[in-house]
């Protein structure tokens, strides 16, 4: 590793201005998630062209794909927390076993989990109620994202690890090759261009996968290359069984917290198509609309994560509290601000997308009864942030599921049957961000999430 570019970073994390420091890690984040929030509007928007089914595959699909790549996304975040505590306590040499151990184990994780997501696929999506009209656009559209998987897991790595040492800048220049070369490959494939072949959906597809493949290629050559502030050789990526069991264990709660959480998206997809196809659009749209807001609060978290988790790793449990508190006030100013122009503006919002009368009367009601939860959603996500950065992955894992299994999916299926209609279901939605709140905050003033897992086991 290097450790003259760590140690300066690590310097400013424990030591420097809060504000200004989680703004210097926060400011590369918010472009990045901008940049990838242009790309799924972009892909909303031409597939909105062909109509409010192929419109609805993507959002179909995401939840199943994101339910495989969750599991693995909990060994990430594990081993961001132990690299970004041993920076924090000066163990560069750890720092970098860790690296390699995570690396490596997302490469074995990632291949396992592309075959049984292929095979697994048609009966997820007949589980998932999808409608007859949208099955086909959906399960083509994800056989081809499962056999990119691969490359998706490795470029996850790559970002926790870069943002783990403190350099949020060289992700976020990869991740906006890749969504660039995205965009202009949607309407090209999709459409057939330029003389690319027509594929519709297929080829939103495929320029997914081309995309993150480049860059997850990338990513792995500038490791390799020590060209960042991690240098990883062959010799960190053999399998360091002892390592492996820590990051497992660390890992374990928040993988199977994410991949609960997934799931319950999974379902939460089923209720929604019991008012069908119209009904899934608009929660398509709305949820591409919900990542746009969070762009910049998403960027405040992860990096309020990167100091958190360095500062835990220095014993500096005051300054870490502090820092989570201001990243949470920071959110809720802007998610406020966020959702009164989105309550403004729905219409041409929604309209921009789809130009389908349905769905845009739709979007009333969704937008009436959902959107008032968003920022209180921030804090629930920034608390759930600081609990996995300080290595309390079981505090996440259990907060996530009460928010999804506990409220959303009971209050969403059974306000929904109560009005007999989707009212209740985007309520119930909103009810779940608003009680997981008042409840992972309350946790969060606990502190108990101030100690080192660094020095267990």
């Amino acid at each position: 590793m290097d450790g003259e570019k760590i140690q300066a970073m690590r310097q400013e994390i424990v030591e420097g201005n809060i504000e200004k420091t989680m703004l210097k890690l926060a400011y590369p984040l918010i472009i990045n998630n901008m940049v990838q929030v242009l790309y799924n509007l972009t892909d909303t928007f031409w597939l909105g062209r062909l109509g409010t089914e192929e419109l609805s595959a993507p959002g179909t699909a995401w939840p199943l794909v994101w339910f495989f790549m969750s599991i693995g996304m909990g060994f990430a975040t594990a081993g961001f927390a132990f690299v970004s505590q041993y920076i924090g306590a000066k163990d560069y040499e750890k720092a970098g076993r860790a690296a390699g151990a995570l690396y490596s184990l997302m490469m074995f994780f990632a291949i396992f989990v592309a075959i049984f997501g292929l095979l697994i696929a048609p009966l997820a999506l007949k589980f998932m109620k999808v409608t007859p009209e949208v099955y086909p656009f959906a399960l083509s559209y994800i056989r081809i994202i499962f056999i990119g998987i691969p490359f998706s897991f490795t470029l996850f790595a790559f970002n926790f690890l870069l943002r783990a040492v403190g350099d949020t800048k060289t992700p976020v220049k990869i991740n906006m090759f890749t969504v660039f070369l995205n965009v202009i490959l949607d309407p090209l494939l999709i459409f057939g261009w330029l003389g690319f072949p027509r594929l519709g959906v297929i080829g939103a597809a495929v320029a997914t996968m081309f995309s993150n493949s480049v860059g997850s290629l990338i990513g792995g050559y500038l490791l390799f290359k020590g060209r960042v502030g991690i240098h990883l050789t062959l010799e960190n990526l053999k399998p360091e069984w002892d390592f492996y069991a820590r990051i497992f264990r660390v890992g374990l709660p928040s993988s199977v917290g994410f991949s609960t959480d997934a799931f319950g998206f999974v379902v939460l997809t089923r209720i929604i198509y019991i008012y069908g196809t119209v009904a899934f659009a608009t929660y398509t749209i709305g949820n591409r609309l919900t990542n746009f807001m969070f762009a910049i609060a998403d960027g405040i978290s992860q990096a309020m994560g990167t100091m958190v988790g360095q500062n835990v790793g220095a014993e500096k449990y005051e300054r870490a509290k502090k820092i989570a508190e201001r990243a949470m006030l920071t959110n809720l100013i802007v998610l406020t601000v966020g959702t009164a122009i989105v309550v403004a503006f729905r219409a041409q919002i929604f309209g921009f997308f789809v130009k389908d009368e349905r769905v845009l009367a739709e979007s009333a009601k969704f937008v009436r009864y959902f959107a008032f939860s968003l920022p209180f959603f921030g804090i629930f996500s920034a608390v759930s942030n600081v609990f996995q950065s300080s290595g309390h992955t079981k505090k996440s894992m259990i907060l996530g599921m009460v928010r999804l299994w506990v409220l959303r999916i009971p209050l969403a299926y059974s306000l929904g049957k109560f009005m007999a209609d989707t009212t209740g279901v985007w309520l119930g939605m909103g009810l779940s961000n608003f009680l997981a709140a008042l409840i992972g905050f309350a946790w969060f003033l606990k502190g108990s999430w101030m100690k080192r897992i660094i020095d267990e086991g």
